[in-house]
C-alpha cells in the first residue's frame, strides 16, 4: 500500500462513517464496521484498481462487510445495549430548531422505507454516488437503481407529506 492509498482513505473516513450510520443506525457498530472497512481494504489494496473511483470501492467492501455481520448476527440472536440512551434536543432552541426537527422526521421517515431503498436513497442523495457507481457497489443494474430510487423518493415524499 502507498502513502497516497492511505491518505485518500483517510479523507474518506467522514463518507464511510455516514454510509456505515446509514447501514448500523448505531455509532458504536457505525465506528466498527467502518474499522473493519479499512482493514479490508488495506489487505486488499492490491486489487484495488487505480482507474477507478476509490470512494465506490470502500463502500462495496464496507457493504459486504455489513452483510456478513448481519448474518453473524443472525445466527448469534439479538443483542440489547442497556446503556445506550437517546440524544436530547439541546434546552435553548436555537435557529437550528426547525432544521434539526425536520431532519430527525426525514432520518424516521427513511428508517422506515425498506432497506434496499434506504440503502439506494443514502447513496445517491447523501453520498452523491452516481447510479453507475451505486449499480457496482450493491452488484444491481443501473436500471434496478433507478427504480428503487423512483420508489423510494416516492416513499419517502409520501411519508413527509410532501405528496
Amino acid at each position: 500500500m502507498d502513502a497516497g492509498f492511505g491518505e485518500a482513505m483517510i479523507a474518506l473516513l467522514p463518507n464511510l462513517r455516514r454510509y456505515a450510520l446509514s447501514l448500523t443506525r448505531r455509532g458504536d457498530q457505525a465506528d466498527d464496521l467502518v474499522q473493519q472497512t479499512v482493514e479490508r481494504a488495506i489487505a486488499n489494496a492490491a486489487s484495488f484498481d487505480r482507474a477507478q473511483r476509490l470512494e465506490p470501492w470502500l463502500f462495496r467492501i464496507m457493504r459486504n462487510a455489513f452483510i456478513d455481520q448481519t448474518r453473524r448476527q443472525r445466527r448469534e440472536g439479538t443483542k440489547i445495549d442497556i446503556h445506550e440512551i437517546p440524544e436530547a434536543l439541546p434546552t435553548d432552541p436555537g435557529p437550528g430548531l426547525e432544521a434539526r426537527l425536520m431532519l430527525q422526521s426525514v432520518e424516521a421517515a427513511m428508517a422506515e422505507l425498506p432497506p434496499d431503498q434506504r440503502e439506494i436513497l443514502h447513496l445517491v442523495c447523501v453520498e452523491e454516488m452516481s447510479y453507475a457507481e451505486t449499480a457496482r457497489i450493491l452488484d444491481i443494474p443501473m436500471g434496478t437503481v433507478m427504480s428503487r430510487l423512483s420508489r423510494a423518493r416516492l416513499a419517502l415524499s409520501e411519508r413527509l407529506g410532501i405528496r
